[in-house]
């Protein structure tokens, strides 16, 4: 450990000759190293425990394949639970001590958290993000502002941010909004430049919290004590099954018990699809691999397991479909009308999954998807490979829909509740 530590203050020593610690003071610097130093600690803890884990499970294994006595003490939904293969996830590391970091600090600081509360998950995270957001950031933020410069915002500056935000696909209600209260604010007062982008984010804060809001929930998650059914949408080739497998992770490190629904019929191995993300996150699947399996009835069997076994959380995949496929949008309103007889006091949520790369095609399912499904929210994927991030917005204000979930990646934790503060910082960081 003390290894460690001095090989990180030679990389502060480094960071603190470098010419990219000058967009810092001195003050801050010292703060992040002191969080930097407490996380490190943090992963070698966490690293020490995680091995000890799983050479407990190795030994646990080795009895039960060995000691017919032990075996037979032990359930066998217990013993399923032993024996399955130890899944080593990807665990959060902490990297360099560098400009990422140090914002990663200051926003987690800026949202209320002191120092001891950060984690190696949220810091992991956020680099994540940021470099998720990196294509739509360049396209964006490099124009933004070379067009702001160091001087007071113009008329001309505004015409220049209409066209950047439309170009990320912030759609044009979300663009108008942003314009007129830009333009009210220089109507009233000079603006300067640090202001103009500092206003530039609380309206896109503002305007990613507003269906946040309107909804009575800011954190989507399932409620003790109740059955919570959340059925996932959207067309082919979205990650949809991918993204249900990640949110069955997501549920089971965070303390609730999960459930799978198979009830995508249509796709060729789509059922096999569920059971491996099933087998590696833990969570039983419900499935009829069968040709042509009726989606209804194994959403019925599913819910009956649910309630059997006092399951918090049955997640529903459904078959890709284009918008404009009339059967199988009715296959939806189908498995809506089981999922409401059979569990009327269920909290259920309809969450439409986009490709953020699709754009305005993305908003132009979400509007088609909403009367079908009968939608309450969106996730957001493969924001690592899109230059289109600012479809989030669209989402929020033309399809009155609030973002829930964002994924930035293919690791099993690359998904996470969705954070406006946090998105339209890594969004338009300039560092």
């Amino acid at each position: 450990m003390k290894d460690d530590f001095s090989q990180d203050e030679k990389n502060f020593s480094k960071m603190n000759q470098s010419e990219n610690s000058s967009s810092v003071n001195d003050d801050s610097l010292d703060w992040a190293k002191q969080a930097y130093l407490q996380l490190k600690q943090k992963q070698k803890e966490e690293k020490e425990l995680f091995q000890k884990e799983i050479e407990e499970k190795e030994i646990l294994k080795t009895k039960i394949n060995t000691n017919e006595d032990f075996k037979s003490n032990i359930t066998v939904e217990n013993s399923l639970q032993v024996s399955q293969e130890t899944e080593v996830e990807d665990q959060p590391q902490l990297g360099d001590f560098d400009d990422t970091f140090t914002w990663s600090a200051e926003v987690l600081a800026a949202q209320g958290k002191k120092i001891d509360q950060f984690s190696l998950d949220d810091i992991d995270w956020l680099s994540r993000l940021k470099q998720g957001l990196e294509k739509t950031r360049k396209g964006f933020v490099t124009d933004l502002l070379e067009k702001l410069g160091d001087d007071p915002l113009t008329p001309e500056v505004l015409d220049d941010l209409e066209t950047l935000l439309l170009r990320a696909d912030a759609g044009v209600s979300a663009t108008d909004q942003i314009l007129e209260s830009l333009r009210t604010k220089l109507n009233e007062e000079v603006v300067e430049a640090s202001e103009g982008l500092r206003f530039l984010k609380e309206q896109l804060v503002n305007i990613l919290e507003k269906p946040i809001k309107d909804s009575g929930s800011d954190l989507l998650s399932p409620q003790k004590g109740s059955l919570n059914i959340w059925m996932l949408v959207g067309v082919n080739g979205v990650g949809k099954t991918t993204t249900l497998g990640k949110l069955a992770s997501v549920a089971k490190r965070s303390g609730f018990s999960a459930m799978i629904a198979a009830a995508d019929t249509f796709r060729a191995a789509a059922v096999q699809q569920v059971k491996v993300w099933g087998d590696r996150t833990g969570v039983e699947v419900i499935a009829n691999e069968s040709k042509n399996a009726d989606p209804a009835s194994i959403v019925f069997d599913a819910i009956g397991a649910s309630k059997s076994k006092n399951i918090d959380l049955l997640l529903v995949d459904t078959a890709g479909r284009l918008q404009t496929k009339n059967n199988l949008m009715e296959e939806l309103k189908k498995i809506r009308k089981i999922i409401d007889k059979l569990a009327p006091k269920a909290n259920v949520e309809s969450l439409l999954v986009l490709d953020s790369s699709q754009g305005q095609n993305g908003l132009r399912q979400a509007l088609a998807f909403a009367d079908s499904a009968e939608l309450t929210g969106v996730i957001l994927t493969k924001l690592d490979g899109s230059s289109r991030g600012g479809v989030a917005m669209a989402v929020a204000s033309e399809a009155k829909l609030p973002v829930r979930f964002i994924g930035a990646g293919e690791k099993i934790r690359d998904l996470r509740p969705f954070n406006s503060f946090e998105f339209i910082e890594a969004l338009l960081t300039d560092r």
